[in-house]
């Protein structure tokens, strides 16, 4: 990749920033593609988040932002204008500058993308009951696409109550025909448990369902993207449970965000090139 005076770019903004794997990604297959741009990784703390993104508006070659935490939410409300999942939601992990109507515009991915790598890799949600851990800036987005999937049921947990009763709520106002209700962390008796939460980031973090009682064969998958096994798959494994990490929803949203940030990125460009990691 040869960076010149035509270089798109596109920032991802995060704090911390060290762990992002979305650069790695996009990179590779933008040159692979041979498409002249460039995803930089850009630690902007939530205090300064303001003043970033109004000086993020005069770089006319910047196509725009890549959003993760802790900052999915506090962007909203720096978008003229959202996509229907992000309005729903209230979260935003993509956002360009329009300049024609003056005004950031805001999209989320997260949901779509967590789908798309669940259907690659052979697993499907319809008339299956699902747990999902966590209801912040990508759980939301989560559930919502569980959801419009039509599983079984779909039980929302949050270490917030309040929060994953707000979301279920909300999510049934959209989707009347779907079992959508707030519940605790117990995995028993799901078919697939969901972790959307950034617990297992760290070595040493806490595991986010109660861990002792996952059933045999129940699907469980992460949001969060690590090289090897976090602690919820490793101690899935430990109980007979398959497992579908974080990293699968990090490729189906990659092309999807890169469209809709005006890069003509094609699927077959996009490698999978972090790993290796065994779903099984």
């Amino acid at each position: 990749m040869q960076i010149d005076g035509n270089t798109q770019l596109v920032g991802i903004i995060a704090s911390p920033i060290a762990h992002v794997r979305t650069p790695q990604l996009f990179n590779a297959a933008v040159a692979r593609q041979g498409l002249n741009a460039v995803c930089v990784p850009l630690h902007v703390d939530a205090a300064q988040l303001p003043a970033f993104l109004a000086g993020a508006q005069a770089p006319h070659n910047l196509l725009g932002l890549v959003v993760t935490i802790p900052h999915k939410e506090a962007v909203v409300a720096a978008c003229g204008e959202l996509t229907d999942t992000a309005r729903l939601v209230g979260s935003v992990n993509a956002m360009r500058f329009d300049r024609t109507k003056g005004h950031w515009v805001g999209a989320n991915f997260d949901g779509d993308g967590f789908v798309a790598g669940l259907r690659e890799r052979g697993h499907t949600i319809s008339g299956k009951r699902v747990l999902q851990v966590g209801a912040g800036g990508a759980g939301k987005s989560m559930a919502y696409a569980i959801a419009r999937e039509r599983p079984a049921e779909l039980v929302i947990h949050n270490r917030s109550a309040s929060k994953a009763a707000e979301l279920a709520a909300q999510l049934k106002k959209a989707l009347l025909d779907v079992s959508i209700r707030s519940g605790d962390n117990n995995p028993a008796d799901f078919d697939i448990v969901v972790n959307a939460t950034a617990l297992g980031l760290h070595d040493g973090d806490a595991i986010p369902v109660q861990a002792e009682l996952l059933s045999a064969g129940t699907l469980v998958c992460e949001a969060v993207v690590r090289d090897e096994d976090t602690s919820l798959l490793k101690t899935a494994r430990e109980h007979g449970c398959p497992v579908h990490h974080g990293q699968w929803m990090l490729y189906g949203q990659i092309v999807e965000i890169a469209r809709f940030l005006e890069v003509p990125l094609e699927p077959q460009y996009v490698e999978r090139m972090l790993g290796p990691f065994d779903d099984r």
